[in-house]
């Protein structure tokens, strides 16, 4: 199973340029798409959901022509939008009972036990009786994972889906997740760094429409050792070491402001060497400033 995304470009209303030449090689497994909101990841990902028209490239899911076999792609995708609607009188049970009618499972033992299932794996399975129109955002958004995992999909889409789990709903999206990622393509839209380096083999930074950085998390981070640098600073100095530096975050803790920096060796100046992440490979690459500075590679 391949997902192969070639020169894809989308322009929306007004000129705004949502998709610029995106071009991805994704095989099974976990691939995460990094980016600010507003970067095209949403865009991207309606597009390989053959939820709207791009105006260039091609998609192919194997050899199904993504843009042409709307509906036999459709029959093979699981997706989560960032935000979706609900039938607020009809409970979890029933709804994931009809989803699983319409992607063709027929036989009713076979459905019921996928049911109980997938509400087991998002921990609904007490409330699957309850109409969806009660569940709070956090229980709407596991219900959404649980939909789009019927029917053993060949390729999941999974747009900001963390976005509103507490911690430990995180934790049990990570585990379904991973489970699912064993044996299909899931991709995995986010700006939450942390999903990907705890879910993903591989990942691609996105900004602006456009693809600056693909690889696999830990050679992305390995590349910056030695590379990024920490200090404590004054609440006014930080514009002075913008200036000076190429700064990649500040963060506050215990009241105190610290600043992360890249630099291609040690500043001096009261800096110490800090152990790189992705948070930081991601910062690099947002700001401009590419932590190895080649061509991006595009096939995962």
């Amino acid at each position: 199973m391949s997902l192969v995304i070639s020169h894809l470009s989308k322009t929306y209303a007004g000129g705004v340029h949502a998709l610029k030449d995106i071009s991805l090689t994704l095989q099974h497994g976990m691939f995460g798409l990094l980016g600010p909101n507003g970067a095209g990841k949403s865009s991207l990902m309606r597009t390989i959901a053959t939820l709207q028209e791009a105006d260039e490239g091609s998609v192919y899911l194997d050899n199904l022509d993504v843009r042409r076999d709307q509906t036999k792609v459709r029959q093979l995708l699981g997706y989560l939008p960032q935000e979706f609607g609900v039938y607020p009188k009809v409970s979890a049970e029933h709804m994931l009972d009809h989803i699983a009618r319409l992607k063709g499972i027929g036989n009713k033992t076979e459905r019921k036990d996928l049911v109980v299932s997938l509400l087991e794996s998002v921990n609904l399975l007490k409330d699957s009786r309850r109409p969806l129109g009660t569940y709070s955002g956090g229980m709407k958004q596991r219900f959404g994972i649980a939909q789009a995992l019927i029917g053993h999909p060949r390729l999941i889409i999974a747009d900001e889906p963390t976005a509103g789990l507490d911690p430990a709903e995180r934790n049990r999206f990570y585990n379904v997740l991973s489970q699912v990622g064993e044996q299909t393509i899931v991709i995995l839209s986010t700006h939450i760094v942390e999903d990907v380096s705890t879910l993903c083999s591989h990942f691609a930074i996105i900004s602006e429409g456009a693809l600056l950085y693909t690889g696999e998390p830990e050679k992305a981070v390995y590349s910056m050792n030695g590379k990024v640098y920490s200090k404590e600073i004054g609440s006014t100095e930080l514009p002075a070491y913008r200036e000076r530096y190429h700064v990649l975050s500040t963060q506050l803790k215990a009241g105190k402001r610290y600043i992360r920096i890249w630099h291609p060796h040690s500043p001096g100046n009261g800096f110490e060497s800090a152990a790189p992440t992705l948070e930081d490979v991601y910062f690099s690459f947002i700001s401009g400033y590419p932590v190895n500075p080649q061509t991006p590679r595009y096939v995962c």
